[in-house]
């Protein structure tokens, strides 16, 4: 349902929120937001499912020693990022650049999601 209310309100995805107000993940992919070189996503406590794609991007981060932190966020956090991404199965990799029509960051993708996606790619040729 809220895929279907996302399209129909002119978005391509909808973040979903637990019973506390916290992002938990999209309609369909885990997210991930990237402030000041950190790599945040939701811990699977926020009632996420924790996807294959989701723990590859992670050990993917580590590799690269990015820091990695698995921690509550609220659309705050997606607001003010500097980069956000989706991942799953379907979707590798897929940078977001705004949300309710706010530019994330410098409104393109960014390093680290570029970074991760090209690693990410690389892994799958293997």
């Amino acid at each position: 349902m809220a895929k279907v209310e996302a399209i129909q309100a002119g978005c391509v995805e909808a973040l979903m929120v637990n019973h506390k107000g916290e992002i938990a993940e999209c309609t369909g992919d885990n997210i991930f937001v990237i402030k000041q070189g950190i790599v945040k996503t939701p811990p699977t406590d926020a009632g996420i499912l924790e996807g294959v794609t989701r723990n590859t991007v992670l050990e993917l981060a580590r590799k690269a020693k990015l820091p990695v932190q698995e921690i509550t966020m609220t659309r705050h956090d997606v607001y003010t990022a500097d980069e956000v991404f989706l991942t799953g199965t379907a979707a590798e990799i897929i940078p977001v650049v705004k949300c309710d029509g706010r530019p994330i960051g410098a409104g393109k993708p960014g390093p680290i999601t570029k970074l991760l996606r090209e690693r990410f790619q690389q892994l799958i040729r293997e």
